[in-house]
């Protein structure tokens, strides 16, 4: 007799038949709605702002955060770029008298802006900080996006965590981290077109190598590009000499360690290589036909920066405690053409024979046609170290009870950092133009003052200065949770810093020479507070209030014999050998929230910022000298706005804006000779609004293919590019971007095309003086170009 089994069992078995021949299916069906589920959200991009990784949006400060894929979907390619996209970021193209080329240009972060001193704003790569100072013609160090995880602008003073300098704010380039389980290979390759230029391309490839599961991986990448000209050089009779002369190229290699011995600790060392070769600067002569420079002398450099740094993070159990070890190098030779105002300024010596002197007026002309260059070889050397013992993450049960509701971090940081700069000004064929017509120029009756062996090798100027900053500081910050919804912050940075500067510097056009050194201390304390309320999860208001400062320094040698009438006219007999920090409060509120499940997201602030004993720039006109001097107070005031929305799976929206009032609060600056620096007028290179739409779509196209869609618009209201109402850069217009991009993602390849400039705006932005010239500067032309992406 056979025995039949249960109904229940039966049933059972029929069940899992029935699960085991749908599960195929529907696991992708889960797995399908879950990825439209992850589609429909907004991307989240942890930051590391507060030396711990967080959620953005329960940080008390204004935050912008960029993945590193966003960048490079967007074709954002450099920091001009991160500005137009960016609330409240603008660039000047051009530190003092030296010229619209890379490594030259200062960043600005919420108006707080100054060509003179210390940087405003912290730069940072990893842990490194790269932040140099404004010190003859040279600019901030602008890192490639190369391999970069994210990028995370700080708006506010940042000095509690980051220190001097980062007064507006801080910029901080996070490259990726080596991964110990998953090998990967990837590859991009892009190219494309200017509109009346060169071509432009990039190709680099990244490698992830675990050598040892779990413990050790090694990442290594490099990359190769070329950023086309569209700037002529001429002659003065209007004929092309050279085509699409301010072509950069650059390189970068970066290779990176991760060491995890075990599980509390882990060991990162990281080096990264950098060098971009500029053929000229992208400064074209505003009288002329469309961007064509007429020059004597190109202007080309060359900017070479090395980093090295080695992060130990240790797991105490109670706390965490994080070691960086870093040294950077840049090393930065740039050529600038000085025939405007070395070549003449030494004619001016002369007296002609017409007005009773003994030079003849052919001489006269014929040094003033000579051909000069600035020749100046700029080196940076910094070494640092950050020791941080955090606790851990504020965490509640379910019932709101935490083990404390204290959060802490405490820190020691030191740095050591040196800058050497020669400059050698030689005239071209001076010594040959005075033997041409019977003359030397080692004759005081006819050049004044003049002595042997005056221009050896026809130099007319050399200057060696090495300026020596040295900080150290401790730091710290501390939450009390009332409840898990509501915290406090308090923090503080005790600081002391000491700048040195020895300088020398001789040959006719320094007059009688010098050979001096300069010191100045500093030291200051820092604070900052916050109150942050999660009103529920999805939403966080927040207030702050923080001190932000900069070191003082020494100024270079201002000749008297030549800026004599000049130096006089600002009640001075002779250059001040130093200037004091200046500092500034900020107060800020704020709110982000996320509504519809993190479909749409919102983040705004206010920020009300008060500046003191701002560093200037003041610049001699006659002798073209400047120097730095403490010159008034500011007030900085306005608004950024951040919207995220996906309306649609696959459809993502964005609009960003800034709005900043920056205007000078006394009459100080102009008692101290800085022209203009009046009561109401407007902080120089501060753009009145930024602001930014974009929109992308996703969508399958079939099987396992997908393409995109996207399109981007920039706006840039006006600013000033200088406080003296007299100077041609007085006046920036506004002017806007547009791009366009589309593609397919098919196996492991994603091609797209894409339009940079869409309308290919060619508004003068800006007028950098250049060598005393005032010349013109551009967006780049229309680009029109394809890019290749694979993984593997």
């Amino acid at each position: 007799m056979k025995i039949r089994p249960p109904v229940v069992l039966r049933r059972s078995v029929v069940a899992m038949c029935i699960h085991a021949a749908l599960y195929p299916q529907m696991a992708a069906a889960q797995q399908a709605a879950q990825e439209v589920a992850q589609d429909s959200q907004i991307e989240v991009v942890t930051v590391t702002a507060q030396k711990r990784r967080e959620d953005p949006a329960k940080v008390a400060m204004s935050i912008s955060a960029i993945s590193g894929s966003q960048l490079q979907s967007q074709h954002v390619n450099d920091i001009t770029d991160l500005t137009r996209v960016v609330p409240n970021i603008s660039f000047t193209a051009a530190t003092g008298n030296g010229g619209a080329g890379p490594g030259t240009s200062n960043i600005e972060v919420r108006g707080i802006s100054s060509g003179a001193g210390a940087a405003t704003v912290g730069i940072y790569l990893g842990d490194v900080s790269l932040t140099v100072g404004n010190v003859y013609t040279m600019g901030a160090v602008e890192p490639k996006f190369f391999d970069i995880d994210r990028v995370e602008v700080l708006r506010g003073p940042q000095a509690t965590l980051y220190g001097a300098s980062s007064m507006g704010g801080t910029i901080k380039f996070v490259p990726n981290e080596p991964d110990l389980q998953e090998r990967a290979f990837e590859t991009y390759a892009e190219t494309s077109s200017l509109r009346g230029g060169g071509m432009n391309y990039s190709a680099s490839a990244v490698a992830n190598l675990p050598l040892v599961a779990n413990e050790l991986a090694l990442r290594v990448g490099v990359q190769a590009q070329r950023a086309g000209g569209f700037i002529d050089q001429v002659d003065g009779d209007g004929a092309v000499l050279a085509k699409d002369i301010n072509r950069v190229d650059d390189q970068e290699v970066r290779v990176a360690l991760k060491w995890k011995p075990s599980a509390r600790l882990t060991v990162s060392p990281s080096v990264y290589y950098q060098k971009v070769d500029a053929k000229d600067i992208s400064a074209f002569n505003i009288e002329l036909p469309e961007w064509q420079a007429q020059k004597q002398i190109r202007e080309p450099s060359k900017d070479i920066l090395q980093t090295a740094t080695v992060l130990v993070n240790w797991d105490l159990g109670w706390a965490d405690l994080t070691s960086s070890t870093s040294h950077f190098k840049r090393k930065f030779d740039r050529t600038q053409n000085g025939s405007a105002y070395n070549s003449y300024s030494l004619s001016t010596f002369l007296t002609s024979t017409e007005d009773g002197g003994t030079a003849p007026p052919e001489l006269i002309e014929a040094i003033a046609a000579l051909p000069s260059a600035v020749l100046l070889n700029n080196r940076v050397r910094q070494v640092s170290q950050e020791l941080r013992l955090a606790s851990r993450p504020y965490i509640a049960d379910k019932y709101g009870q935490a083990l404390s509701p204290w959060t802490w971090l405490a820190g020691l940081y030191v740095s050591n950092q040196h800058t050497n700069i020669n400059e050698n000004d030689p005239i071209f064929g001076v010594n040959d133009t005075f033997a041409q017509f019977g003359f030397s120029s080692a004759d005081p009756d006819l050049l004044p003052d003049a002595r042997p062996n005056a221009f050896p090798n026809d130099n007319a100027f050399m200057g060696i200065f090495h300026y020596h900053e040295k900080q150290s500081s401790v730091f710290g910050e501390a939450n009390y949770y009332f409840t898990p919804t509501l915290h406090v912050t308090v923090g503080a940075r005790y600081l002391k810093g000491t700048s040195t500067l020895d300088q020398q510097n001789g040959l006719y056009l320094a007059g009688a020479g010098n050979n001096s050194s300069a010191r100045l201390s500093s030291h200051a304390f820092m604070p900052k507070y916050a109150v942050t309320w999660e009103v529920d999860p999805a939403h966080t208001v927040y207030g702050t209030v923080a001190k932000g400062f900069r070191l003082g320094g020494s100024n270079v040698f201002v000749p008297p014999t030549t800026c004599g009438p000049d130096l006089e006219a600002n009640g001075l007999a002779e250059g001040p050998a130093t200037y004091a920090p200046d500092s500034l409060w900020n107060y800020e509120m704020g709110s982000k929230s996320r509504f519809l499940n993190n479909r749409l997201s919102l983040n705004a602030a206010l920020f009300y910022a008060k500046w003191k004993n701002i560093q200037q720039g003041v610049y001699l006109p006659t002798c073209t000298y400047t120097y730095n001097a403490n010159a008034g107070n500011a007030v900085s005031k306005g608004v950024e706005i951040d919207i995220k929305a996906k309306p649609l799976p696959g459809l993502t929206l964005g609009a960003a804006g800034g709005y900043v009032n920056a205007e000078l609060s006394n009459d100080e600056g102009i008692q101290n000779g800085v022209i203009g620096a009046v009561r109401g007028a407007k902080v120089q290179g501060v753009p009145k609004y930024n602001a930014s739409v974009t929109a992308q779509y996703n969508f399958a196209v079939g099987g396992s293919m997908s393409g995109f869609v996207a399109g981007g618009v920039q706006w840039v209201g006006p600013s000033k590019g200088s406080l003296n109402p007299e100077l041609i850069d007085y006046e920036r217009p506004s002017y806007h971007t547009a791009d366009l991009s589309g593609g397919l993602a098919f196996s492991r390849y994603k091609l797209s095309v894409f339009v940079k400039n869409v309308l290919d705006d060619d508004t003068v932005i800006q007028h950098p003086q250049v060598a005393s010239i005032v010349q013109g500067y551009r967006v780049a032309p229309r680009s029109i170009g394809v890019s290749l992406a694979a993984k593997f």
